[in-house]
């Protein structure tokens, strides 16, 4: 059963270049390590444009199952660089109060 991790938040408006050089490195990671990213079959990243809040965004990254989904978090957290250079600086650019993690699964 596919199943979608999906984040929501709210970038500050004093970070949002900070915030697009982190979502770039974490692109290039994706790209030259893809052993790293094995389980996450897709992943998207959407910018508010019309309406909701200035700076919302939202992510959606697509794993087979749960155990997949667990195994891929489960390195993310591990990964030193990932940690250091990717979430600390990520967190530190987000209205920490927005941000929301829901897991979904197809419906139909």
């Amino acid at each position: 059963m596919t199943v979608f991790k999906v984040e929501t938040y709210v970038v500050k408006p004093e970070k949002q270049q900070e915030f697009k050089t982190l979502v770039k490195k974490w692109v290039t990671m994706k790209e030259k390590e893809p052993q790293k990213f094995k389980e996450l079959k897709s992943w998207k990243m959407f910018a508010q444009m019309i309406g909701g809040n200035f700076g919302g965004f939202i992510e959606m990254s697509e794993f087979e199952n749960l155990a997949d989904f667990e195994k891929f978090t489960n390195r993310m957290e591990r990964d030193k660089e990932v940690i250091t250079s990717i979430l600390s600086g990520f967190m530190n650019c987000i209205i920490p109060a927005t941000y929301s993690i829901n897991i979904w699964n197809s419906f139909m």
